[in-house]
């Protein structure tokens, strides 16, 4: 994998605003942030994408992302957020190391603004059983 500025981040050659560490994970506030609080947390491991990511790295992410949600919330004073995890350029990533976006949204209306263009689900039956035997594969 390419370095990313998060490798940099983890092996602290470039400072950041640590949330929380641990052997596996570490989460920091966003440089660049949608809103107040807005937090990045990233597995220790360097894959490009959720689907390249170890079953042992997105477990630990997924014990830890609550409990800093709620810590994020507590500390902002949100009631609101978004978690939002972006893979490949198309799907807006824009830093190749699988990391979840916490974006609290504010009172003020300060947060992530999305558009949802719902389609028809007209092949479920059949697009059910090809995932399922992809997960089983």
């Amino acid at each position: 994998m390419a370095e990313t500025i998060f490798s940099k981040i983890i092996r602290g050659e470039i400072p950041c605003h640590k949330v929380y560490e641990d052997e596996q994970v570490l989460a920091f506030l966003d440089i660049n942030p949608v809103s107040r609080g807005h937090t990045l947390v990233i597995p220790k491991e360097p894959a490009p994408t959720l689907d390249r990511l170890s079953d042992d790295s997105a477990a630990a992410v997924g014990r830890v992302l609550p409990r800093i949600a709620r810590a994020v919330l507590s500390a902002t004073g949100a009631e609101h957020f978004n978690v939002l995890q972006n893979n490949g350029v198309p799907a807006h990533q824009a830093v190749f190391h699988v990391h979840f976006h916490i974006i609290p949204k504010h009172a003020d209306g300060s947060g992530l603004g999305i558009g949802w263009p719902a389609g028809t689900l007209d092949d479920g039956a059949a697009l059910a059983a090809s995932i399922r035997e992809a997960i089983d594969a």
